[in-house]
C-alpha cells in the first residue's frame, strides 16, 4: 500500500474520491441524514487537493482510501473525511491513513491531532460507537461535544436527526 499526498494534477481523482467518501459515509452515517445527502462533491475534494489536503491510500495503483489532512493551528493538525475501500474492509488501510495523518501533522510540529465525528443525539448508532471505540484504541480522547446545528448551522436543514460532534484529541508527543 502507498500513500501520498494527491498533487494538484490529481484533480482528475477528486470525482471517485468524492464518490468513495460518500459511499463510505452512507452506510456509515445512514439515517442521519435525510435521503440522498451527499457528504462532499468533486468541487469540494478538488479545492481540498488544490489545498495539498488529500492523501490518497492505492494498493496496486487503484485507490484504496483516503483522508484530508490540514493544520488548524501551529500546534493542532486534523484529520476528517476517512474513508476506505468497503471491499478492502479489514486490511488496516483507515489505520495506515490516519498513522499518516498523524505523522504528516507531527512533521509539521503539530503538537496534537484533531478529529470529529458525528453522532445522533438521542440514539446510538453502531457505525459511530464502533467509530468511536476504534478511535479510543488509537489513543484519542473526547474533549467536547458541540451541536452540528450551532457549528454547521448550513449542515442542519439535511439532518434525519438530531446529532451533535465529538471534538476527539491525541497528543502526538506521547
Amino acid at each position: 500500500m502507498e500513500i501520498a499526498f494527491l498533487p494538484p494534477s490529481g484533480l482528475a481523482s477528486a470525482g471517485r474520491i468524492a464518490d468513495l467518501v460518500n459511499l463510505v459515509y452512507a452506510e456509515s452515517e445512514k439515517g442521519l441524514w435525510r435521503e440522498s445527502t451527499d457528504r462532499t462533491s468533486a468541487d469540494e475534494v478538488g479545492a481540498f487537493v488544490r489545498a495539498g489536503e488529500i492523501a490518497v491510500a492505492s494498493v496496486d495503483g487503484a485507490l484504496a482510501g483516503s483522508v484530508r489532512v490540514r493544520r488548524l493551528d501551529e500546534a493542532t493538525g486534523e484529520f476528517g473525511m476517512l474513508a476506505a475501500d468497503p471491499a478492502r474492509r479489514g486490511a488496516g488501510i483507515g489505520r495506515e491513513l490516519v498513522r499518516f495523518a498523524e505523522r504528516t501533522c507531527r512533521d509539521a510540529g503539530c503538537r496534537e491531532m484533531q478529529l470529529e465525528l458525528l453522532v445522533p443525539r438521542e440514539w446510538t448508532h453502531p457505525s459511530k460507537q464502533f467509530l468511536a471505540d476504534w478511535y479510543a484504541r488509537l489513543g484519542y480522547r473526547v474533549t467536547h461535544r458541540a451541536d452540528l446545528a450551532v457549528d454547521y448551522p448550513h449542515l442542519a436543514p439535511s439532518l434525519a436527526t438530531p446529532c451533535d460532534f465529538l471534538i476527539y484529541r491525541k497528543d502526538l508527543l506521547a
